[in-house]
């Protein structure tokens, strides 16, 4: 099931940069930013309160509050960025240095996760990088 929800996320993923890039023309890149993220808010919140997980909340540990708050903030750096390039750049160049990002989590994953990084791993990421390379230039 895991790889339907990686799948769907894929896909709205794709769908995000093709609508920011349209919803972005003339608009600060700042602006559509917070407009994204209260919506993406808006949403999480409601799918909290859908499946009635709100009291969940007061169990949450003080390492993972840390660590989320840290994600957040790392999302929105990303986010900021992301909407900047985006409004620079073409989408099509865009999307791909982004999504370098698989790359930078597979060595991140196992410096700080200790996770493994095989041949097969190792391979993959380079052929990501010589992709986008081969995309971008």
């Amino acid at each position: 099931m895991w790889f339907v929800y990686a799948l769907l996320s894929a896909v709205f993923a794709a769908l995000t940069s093709i609508l920011a890039k349209v919803g972005i023309n003339g608009v600060n890149s700042n602006l559509a930013t917070a407009i994204r993220t209260i919506v993406v808010l808006a949403m999480a919140w409601g799918m909290v309160f859908l499946t009635n997980s709100q009291s969940g909340i007061v169990g949450i540990s003080k390492k993972s509050w840390i660590f989320l708050i840290l994600s957040g903030l790392a999302t929105g750096a990303s986010w900021l960025c992301y909407y900047r390039a985006l409004q620079m750049g073409e989408a099509s160049k865009v999307v791909p240095i982004d999504k370098l990002s698989v790359v930078i989590t597979l060595v991140l994953a196992f410096v700080f996760l200790h996770e493994q990084f095989t041949i097969k791993s190792a391979v993959g990421a380079i052929l990501i990088t010589i992709g986008t390379l081969v995309m971008v230039l």
